[in-house]
């Protein structure tokens, strides 16, 4: 794999515009998704998923038919595509919410969808109606293609850390409320009621997302640490978690947010970025499985 195939990408601070009108974007699209997709566990059925091109909200059931919504973040378009063969789409480019929410939802209406979405976003602080926003407004298109080129990535790696799981495993998918690329592997066992707290979001749905015990390792732009990083895990923490040794030298624990991150940065720069990633991935996940005695030898391949 050559070094390019791991894109540099700018601070967060230099695309911080384009990252919050994005961010919102796939919240409009998501919420399509989560408004026709049937109700997956843990939200499943709401990701996003990446693609060669992009990002994408894959198949969606309407009316005997389905239609299926994609982010192209090669050429800088947002798809609209029907079973019955009717197409829609625009230009990605600099423009408010909710100027996309219009075109997003008149793209729909044109090949014969009609959907009804909570137009509020949702895992944020501060929120503006998506069809009253037009604060949110930037898009660098070499920002966000150099992203999305770090989310192929990601995806590939996590996509093969998955496949290491015998037990029940979520995809590789992207969630469009933190925007962010998760995995998550299952005990098996019942948690505890998750105590939600997020902004923004009913703790009904927290509670859905963590009602089984988990190891998750994700990657997000990393809002509010200020670069790319991918974090991991574990729901419910087990006693000695923060202190649990794991690789690569890069890592650290976060006390504030409580998980494990890896720099980006550190993965890319690395002698072999796929190893570096997958040490961290395999490290962290034993962190959770050892402390809190899940029954690896019933849940890894060997």
């Amino acid at each position: 794999m050559p070094d390019s195939a791991w894109p540099k990408l700018l601070p967060l601070a230099d695309w911080q515009d384009t990252y919050a009108t994005v961010h919102l974007w796939t919240q409009i699209v998501g919420k399509v998704r989560l408004a026709l997709g049937a109700r997956i566990n843990h939200w499943w059925g709401i990701a996003l998923y990446v693609t060669p091109r992009g990002l994408t909200t894959s198949t969606m059931p309407y009316t005997g038919g389905t239609v299926q919504i994609d982010f192209d973040f090669v050429n800088h378009e947002l798809c609209i595509k029907t079973s019955t063969g009717e197409t829609s789409s625009f230009g990605l480019e600099p423009m408010s919410v909710a100027a996309f929410y219009q075109k997003t939802m008149a793209g729909l209406r044109g090949v014969g969808v009609e959907v009804d979405i909570w137009p509020i976003p949702v895992e944020l602080e501060e929120v503006i109606p998506f069809g009253d926003d037009t604060e949110h407004a930037s898009y660098d298109a070499a920002a966000v293609h150099a992203f999305w080129r770090a989310l192929v990535q990601a995806d590939r790696v996590f996509t093969d850390f998955r496949a290491r799981f015998l037990g029940k495993s979520s995809p590789s998918h992207f969630f469009w409320g933190a925007f962010d690329l998760a995995v998550t592997r299952f005990s098996g066992r019942t948690a505890p009621p998750h105590p939600g707290g997020y902004p923004n979001i009913a703790n009904w749905v927290m509670t859905e997302a963590y009602s089984h015990e988990v190891s998750s390792a994700g990657f997000w732009p990393g809002a509010g640490l200020g670069e790319a990083a991918f974090y991991a895990y574990a729901y419910p923490t087990p006693d000695g978690f923060a202190d649990y040794a794991v690789m690569p030298e890069a890592a650290y624990f976060h006390q504030d947010l409580g998980e494990f991150l890896l720099p980006y940065e550190a993965v890319r720069t690395a002698p072999d970025p796929d190893a570096a990633l997958l040490n961290f991935l395999q490290s962290t996940y034993e962190a959770a499985a050892d402390l809190a005695e899940w029954d690896r030898g019933a849940l890894e391949r060997a």
